[in-house]
């Protein structure tokens, strides 16, 4: 059962799952606020992200974790699974996000990872998917047979659904303690991070399929001047013909990512923007460890 107690309650908890189950979306559901970027593509996380609620009687830090990788063993991709097995490793509990359509033996596989000391709960997301809502006893059955999860939510992240009892049911698996951050902040992430995410999201909505895999952001520059944000940035492709496309006929695509990622910063940090982009061509990135470094990734 769960706990319950008057007292505030404060801590972290890791939002994990296979790639493209939806844990993005979720956070920002829970935030109320944009600080992890989504895509339909999976995979689209690469840092450790923490996206802040705070409530009359709880604050919960949420760190959004990338998709486990079990196919791919670029330098790139095992640190994306150094930084899930840390973030486990740090928080009071852990939200297992699954399809509410099924559980896979990717689930199962990251199931076996979870530290043995921590609550479980287990989210059941994309429910508004189902066509009978019935479907979702078996699947129930199913994990937890599969696992003893402290408690299993279904949800929808991307209608809003269940996420408020999803919310206070976390809450009350916290420890007792002050809050960690102000009431009014929402991520742990700078605003310089968070510039470069704004961008690299708009290479997954825009670009092919393979291209954003290929892809990453350099905040090269980032000043305030008033309260106006300046920022130069990079986009690092791994091909000259790649640097092609994203810049598009004329300019024109480079000038759609540059003008849709402005947008969402200036929604996100409430201000200004003057974004410049470019484009730069670095052969093998995702095996250099100095670019990897320069990137975060390292």
């Amino acid at each position: 059962m769960a706990q319950s107690s008057a007292k505030f309650r404060a801590g972290y908890i890791a939002i994990v799952g296979r790639p493209n189950v939806g844990k993005s979306t979720l956070l920002n559901r829970l935030v109320g606020q944009k600080v992890s970027i989504t895509s339909r593509k999976p995979q689209t996380t690469r840092q450790r992200i923490t996206g802040i609620l705070t409530r009359d009687d709880a604050q919960l830090l949420f760190v959004d974790t990338p998709g486990f990788q079990t196919r791919h063993t670029s330098t790139l991709n095992r640190h994306m699974n150094r930084v899930v097995t840390q973030a486990l490793a740090d928080v009071d509990v852990i939200l297992l996000v699954v399809e509410a359509e099924r559980f896979t033996d990717e689930d199962r596989a990251l199931l076996s990872l979870l530290p043995p000391n921590r609550p479980v709960l287990l989210a059941l997301n994309k429910i508004d998917r189902l066509t009978d809502r019935a479907s979702l006893l078996p699947l129930i059955t199913q994990a937890s047979a599969e696992h003893t999860f402290a408690e299993i939510v279904p949800v929808s992240a991307t209608k809003g659904r269940s996420v408020e009892d999803l919310a206070k049911t976390i809450s009350s698996y916290l420890p007792q303690q002050p809050a960690l951050y102000g009431a009014d902040e929402i991520t742990e992430s700078s605003e310089r991070f968070l510039a470069a995410e704004m961008i690299r999201e708009k290479l997954f909505h825009l670009l092919g399929d393979e291209l954003p895999y290929v892809s990453a952001v350099i905040i090269d520059r980032f000043v305030m001047d008033g309260a106006l944000r300046r920022i130069h940035a990079s986009i690092i492709v791994d091909k000259e013909s790649h640097k092609g496309i994203v810049v598009g006929a004329k300019g024109a695509q480079l000038k759609a990512i540059a003008t849709k990622a402005r947008i969402d910063m200036e929604k996100l940090f409430g201000g200004k923007v003057f974004l410049e982009v470019w484009v730069k061509v670095k052969r093998g990135w995702t095996e250099n460890r100095q670019v990897l470094k320069q990137l975060g990734y390292g």
